[in-house]
């Protein structure tokens, strides 16, 4: 094989695995005219706050923009598998496209997305709602919760330790190694 051939393969396998993680062309980035934070951060009854706690959580334009540039569609079944990690922390955007189509999307840490087609009072058309994943969403909100995830270990090992389900200095201990593999790439 030439070297004009190789390279044109290795073109079409880098376009072809850059497009695993491509946007639903119905909502482009470059179309967006206005993105509005309806709300940054909530919990549900999933919410561990010994894993996250919520307020920790706080959804950003930039976020929103992140997700429309990679998230994938993927199934209901599959949006509500049991199999799927959650934190039980979302936020809601609407986001307003040049040809007056507006979306409410909302955005776990996990890279859970769901979106629904709205009117301008944000009320649900009759388009149903579409379910994405994003795993370079949740590889990027997670590590700006290192610190979150890092506070979260700390009260639950200072609980433990102050109940005496571990001994005394121990939670300090595991505490350093927690940090030190989260910290590690």
């Amino acid at each position: 094989m030439t070297k004009a051939g190789i390279l044109l393969l290795t073109l079409f396998t880098a376009a072809t695995t850059a497009s695993t993680y491509a946007a639903d062309k119905r909502y482009p980035l470059y179309s967006v005219e206005k993105i509005e934070i309806v709300d940054p951060s909530s919990r549900s009854a999933w919410e561990d706050k010994n894993f996250l706690d919520c307020s920790d959580v706080i959804l950003t334009e930039e976020d929103v923009r992140h997700a429309l540039k990679h998230m994938r569609r993927i199934s209901k079944k599959s949006y509500f598998s049991e199999d799927t990690e959650r934190t039980g922390c979302s936020g809601g955007a609407s986001v307003t496209f040049r040809n007056g189509k507006i979306i409410v999307i909302g955005i776990e840490p996990t890279g859970r997305i769901n979106t629904f087609e709205a009117n301008a009072k944000l009320e649900p058309t009759a388009v149903p709602g579409s379910f994405y994943d994003c795993d370079p969403c949740r590889k990027r909100k997670m590590a700006l919760l290192k610190d979150a995830l890092n506070r979260a270990d700390e009260r639950r090992l200072k609980k433990l330790e102050a109940e005496g389900a571990i001994p005394h200095g121990e939670a300090e201990r595991r505490l350093k190694i927690l940090r030190a593999d989260r910290d590690q790439p």
